[in-house]
């Protein structure tokens, strides 16, 4: 079907906050729903980044509210921009590790990739934009940086008068010189991870025994989990939890973590839980890995899934090295150096693994924050971990509690948790963190709770590939024994500013490896507060959320 269609110029001015985070550009949806504000970033996008003649657009989102209205005006912008041809996702869903997937198989000049990721969706909730570059990965900062400042002085954006085109029907649609195709959202996806892992070991697994839960936290990654793990695996019907994509996550927070995946650890933790239990997030990037019993952090997971990786078909060759942003604990990095590869230290974001990545430097890579990843696309793949670990179960034929329990007789143990205080007054967030940096340079030497402070510094990065050069990325205290205290103000919130504080504590082999997490890092909890003065700067005596 074909539509005859003009081009329209539409005058507009630059709109201020338009400046994209660590994951593109968030806001409430009431913000994106105001005249021009998503057609201005759109355009802007559309002005600044690389594409050849003749180029491919992928567009895909988690399904949340406002997701279709955007897409539909984002076809109609394309094709008044020169794009040829556009791959939207059917019924506008794409996880954010499949948009990057489809991005790389067909060759795309990038994507848009409709998201805010882990934070709760509906009309009074939260919307994204991210542009991903033709490698499937988040834009750089060069690239977001040119972004902002064109939305600093755009003065019109350009669409096509056409009509909605059938978003739930798989198929082709011409708009103009623009060729829209409808694909399957799971198909491709679903084909890689069978080349990457074991199916027919996990489908023995799952013959033999093997139970698990996965709650898709009504996300996007519901009908790619009910594909991959009950109709493919053989994993019983019913495994998938909470498996339909809705506009508003069933009202719940999609985030997977214990607060707000509260009943899949109330199942592990049963009498009756199955083996292993799994979560993701709004857009599936993001993963949760609870065993019956034990919850394995990211930071453990990351690390425990590099020293296995090598039990599935992908990686059987071995890892070229591995890479984890800095709040991320420092356990992958002893699995690293007994595998006799590097191990790198990057700023917050997905995007600083993408040179890696493409240098073929790293191999798997990982953030506390539940992402976790490799090279088989540019961005992190909740589904993908999911996938890693049942191969690991498959073959070891071990509990997650044993692996864990195995991993740390041979590599230590980081104890680590992230206190998140959300929705801080921007003020108190800035004040507090421009107090503590300004009091670095004289905390060396000083003890707090018993500890004494060997180094601090706010965490700069240099791009060991391209040279590229990021400055304050998180203010780091570093203690005499190996534990840490990292502070960090999040760029993923719609609203206020979230402090995040990372805890660790290093057991070394031999040590109290079974000891309970909050007890371990008593000190360091106490010693942050006197280090930042979080009470005294924000008025609050708890976290919102402890991950």
């Amino acid at each position: 079907m074909s539509q005859t269609v003009s081009i329209v110029a539409r005058p507009t001015q630059p709109i201020a906050g338009q400046k994209p985070g660590t994951s593109g550009l968030r806001k409430k949806v009431k913000v994106f729903a105001q005249p021009n504000y998503a057609e201005n970033f759109i355009q802007t996008v559309f002005d600044v980044v690389e594409r050849p003649e003749n180029a491919t657009l992928v567009i895909g989102g988690d399904g949340r509210y406002h997701n279709r209205t955007v897409i539909q005006q984002a076809i109609r912008m394309a094709a008044a921009n020169g794009y040829a041809r556009v791959l939207v996702g059917q019924g506008g869903i794409l996880s954010t590790p499949a948009a990057s997937n489809v991005i790389r198989q067909y060759g795309a000049s990038g994507g848009l990739v409709l998201s805010a990721s882990h934070n709760p969706g509906g009309p009074d909730e939260d919307f994204g934009i991210k542009y991903n570059i033709a490698n499937g990965g988040p834009a750089p900062e060069s690239v977001t940086e040119a972004i902002y400042q064109r939305t600093c002085e755009i003065t019109e954006w350009r669409m096509v008068e056409a009509d909605d085109i059938d978003l739930d029907t798989i198929g082709t649609t011409q708009v103009g010189g623009l060729t829209v195709e409808v694909i399957d959202s799971v198909a491709d996806y679903a084909a890689l991870m069978e080349k990457l892992f074991d199916f027919d070991a996990i489908r023995a697994a799952v013959a033999g025994g093997l139970t698990m839960s996965f709650d898709a936290m009504h996300a996007v990654t519901g009908p790619y989990a009910r594909e991959i793990l009950e109709k493919r695996l053989g994993f019983a019907e019913g495994t998938v939890k909470n498996g339909v994509p809705l506009e508003d996550f069933g009202g719940h927070h999609p985030d997977p973590n214990a607060v707000h995946a509260h009943e899949l650890f109330e199942t592990m933790f049963g009498v009756a839980a199955p083996d292993f239990g799994a979560a993701s997030d709004g857009d599936g990037d993001r993963n949760l890995i609870v065993g019956k019993g034990i919850f394995v952090t990211p930071s453990d997971s990351l690390a425990m899934l590099a020293a296995n990786a090598h039990l599935a078909p992908a990686y059987a060759g071995g890892l070229k090295g591995i890479a984890r942003s800095m709040p991320t604990s420092a356990a992958a990095d002893r699995v690293a150096e007994a595998l006799g590869i590097p191990a790198y230290e990057t700023p917050t974001g997905w995007k600083f693994f993408g040179t890696l990545l493409d240098a073929g430097m790293a191999t798997i890579c990982g953030e506390e924050s539940a992402g976790t990843g490799s090279d088989h696309v540019r961005e992190k793949d909740g589904l993908w971990a999911v996938l890693l670990w049942l191969n690991i179960l498959a073959v070891r034929k071990q509990s997650v509690a044993q692996i864990a329990e195995e991993h740390w007789a041979k590599f230590g143990r980081n104890y680590y948790a992230r206190h998140d205080y959300e929705a801080l007054p921007t003020e108190a967030a800035n004040a507090l963190v421009a107090e503590l940096t300004a009091s670095l340079a004289s905390l060396p030497g000083q003890s707090f709770s018993g500890l004494t402070v060997a180094e601090a510094d706010s965490f700069g990065y240099t791009d060991p590939v391209d040279g590229s050069v990021s400055l304050n990325q998180g203010l780091r205290v570093l203690f005499e024994g190996g534990s840490r205290i990292v502070f960090r103000l999040s760029g993923t919130g719609t609203e206020g500013a979230t402090l995040r504080v990372y805890l660790e504590r290093y057991e070394p082999v031999g040590g109290d490896l079974a000891g309970h997490t909050p007890d371990k890092l008593a000190d360091l909890i106490t010693a942050a507060d006197a280090i930042a003065g979080i009470t005294r700067h924000t008025g609050r005596t708890e976290p919102t959320v402890i991950t």
